[in-house]
């Protein structure tokens, strides 16, 4: 699997983006609302984007060290 192939940029990062970017909705929805327990979503969701992030620069360091 090669980093600059579709396939991976919508496997690998833009559907967990977007699955962290609605964690985050959501726990900034539930904030607002004065659920503190939205906490944990903004939380979870922040910590999910910045995985992905972090895979992003460990697939295209690796993969193009190998390639």
């Amino acid at each position: 699997m090669i980093p600059t192939d579709p396939q991976f940029l919508y496997m690998v990062l833009v559907l967990p983006t977007l699955f962290g970017l609605t964690l985050m909705g959501e726990g900034l929805y539930k904030v607002v609302h004065s659920e503190w327990n939205g906490l944990v979503s903004l939380v979870f969701g922040v910590i999910f984007i910045l995985v992905v992030i972090v895979t992003y620069f460990f697939f295209t360091s690796y993969l193009s060290a190998k390639a």
